[in-house]
């Protein structure tokens, strides 16, 4: 019975969303009409299922913590709250186990910026991709990525502001950072709060996903019909 609820719940949280984008997508364009007072324009298929993405984005974070909530309540019998509070009470603890990794890595991160590596791996590597087709903007992305999240994200900021976001550029810059991870950081972060020193394949086989994810996300951005 509580399943049942729950299942239903969640359906019909699912079609509200799907008819608020509907509802959201049609307003917005009958009040850009009239602002602008243009001839009325189809729905074309990449708007809906742009819309749609958006609207799921800003819900998916929320629609993911009850669903988890409520699946340990009403199916697994779990005392959410008291979980919750003794899961905080390990995080802090763990937070300061992990301090002394998180000073050795972003001081690490300090010194390859500032020590002037950065650029010339740049000056070296530029040619090449410009000889291949990759724009050479992405570079510093590409370098920064697995090591530091908040650099990499102000080197994409910068893109968006030199090229704009919709430009290939742009779009190369944000698949890139949805498709990567900052490698060092999280294996510093995760591996120290443990207590493990010897990574074996780990560095080794996160990088390599990460240049998958890089290549793949210049793959994409040059065969995919930018934009909708």
């Amino acid at each position: 019975m509580k399943r049942s609820f729950f299942m239903g719940f969640l359906w019909m949280t699912l079609t509200a969303l799907f008819l608020l984008t509907l509802t959201t997508l049609l307003t917005g364009q009958n009040a850009a009409q009239t602002a602008a007072q243009t001839p009325p324009r189809s729905l074309t298929t990449g708007r809906v299922f742009m819309s749609l993405i958006d609207v799921f984005s800003q819900w998916c974070i929320p629609l993911i913590i009850f669903a988890i909530a409520g699946y340990a309540y009403f199916l697994k019998k779990v005392k959410v709250y008291e979980v919750f509070v003794e899961g905080a009470k390990e995080g802090f603890y763990v937070a300061v186990r992990i301090i002394p990794y998180l000073v050795a890595i972003l001081f690490t991160i300090g010194i390859f910026r500032a020590g002037g590596a950065e650029g010339i791996i740049n000056g070296i590597i530029a040619p090449v991709m410009t000889f291949l087709g990759v724009p050479p903007s992405i570079l510093p992305l590409c370098l920064i990525r697995p090591l530091s999240g908040a650099g990499a994200r102000g080197v994409m900021i910068d893109i968006f502001k030199q090229y704009g976001p919709d430009s290939m550029d742009g779009l190369i810059a944000s698949v890139i950072q949805g498709s990567t991870e900052t490698t060092f950081y999280v294996i510093a972060v995760y591996l120290g709060s443990i207590g493990v020193r010897k990574t074996r394949y780990a560095v080794s086989a996160c990088l390599t996903g990460d240049i998958a994810g890089m290549i793949a996300s210049v793959i994409v951005c040059k065969l995919w019909p930018w934009p909708f």
